[in-house]
């Protein structure tokens, strides 16, 4: 029996000890990586649709809800390598206006994980402050709980002095709403005599877009996860004819570094032949 001990021991530290240079080596890997695509062109902005986290948590027996407390932690690393490759915008679809018709008990847990993350920003937003990161929330935050409302708007305020990098966070948000109030404020600017009703142009009402007032950069990449090939009513008018759609087969709970390689080798591969044409 105390012979057993011991190699139960022995192998319980040995177990750690592995864990702990894999832990090391990926640390290490991912540094190399990123070292290598910085010396290439890097895009000023990324768009993700945050997909998979649902169908992540069933194939594993989970609550949908740990589905997307996995999907929080992805973002945190994700968010984490585009900050250190110095790409100054990242924006997340995190919840759809549409997503309201899914089953209460999906939208409670989902809501209580907003609440949870967003009080876990703004107390311990350490990698927000240290890469100077302001935060925006866009969507039709008046459909949120208050308490939620509320987190939003103390997590913008403990980051509006930021102004190296942006993280727009779209919740609740649909594509077709952003232009639907973009519309209306042009029309009310018109109203107020600010601009002349044959001066709303395209141009007007794209800067009237949530994206362009919160000071985003033009969209580079538009990702989406879990080989789901649409775009879901997220910024469709911002994925003009210079954005890169990525359709990825990762769930996104599990979308890490091996996946954001081949789409950032990509973008840069087409910078540089349209520099050369």
């Amino acid at each position: 029996m105390h012979t057993f001990k011991i190699f139960s021991g022995l192998s319980a530290t040995l177990s750690d000890l592995l864990n702990s240079l894999s832990s090391y080596a990926t640390s290490r890997l991912t540094r190399l990586l990123l070292s290598i695509l910085s010396c290439g062109p890097i895009p000023r902005h990324i768009a993700i649709v945050m997909d998979g986290n649902r169908r992540y948590a069933r194939e594993r027996g989970l609550r949908v809800g740990r589905g997307h407390e996995a999907g929080f932690e992805s973002l945190k690393g994700i968010l984490e390598q585009c900050l250190r490759l110095n790409i100054r915008c990242v924006s997340v679809y995190a919840f759809s206006i549409e997503n309201f018709t899914r089953p209460q008990e999906e939208i409670d847990d989902i809501m209580h994980l907003a609440k949870t993350n967003l009080k876990r920003l703004s107390e311990e937003g350490e990698l927000l402050h240290r890469y100077d990161v302001r935060v925006n929330v866009l969507g039709r935050r008046s459909l949120l709980p208050l308490e939620i409302q509320q987190s939003m708007q103390e997590l913008e305020e403990s980051t509006s002095s930021h102004r190296s990098s942006i993280l727009n966070v779209c919740c609740p948000y649909t594509s077709r709403d952003e232009v639907t109030t973009a519309i209306r404020s042009a029309v009310s600017d018109a109203r107020a005599g600010l601009i002349q009703t044959d001066e709303i142009t395209s141009d007007v009402l794209f800067s009237n877009l949530s994206t362009q007032k919160s000071g985003s950069p033009p969209l580079d990449i538009l990702i989406r996860t879990s080989d789901v090939k649409r775009l879901s009513d997220f910024m469709m008018w911002q994925c003009s004819s210079n954005t890169s759609l990525e359709f990825v087969k990762t769930f996104w709970p599990e979308f890490g570094i091996r996946d954001m390689v081949p789409i950032l080798l990509a973008y840069q591969r087409k910078v540089v032949l349209s520099r050369i044409d």
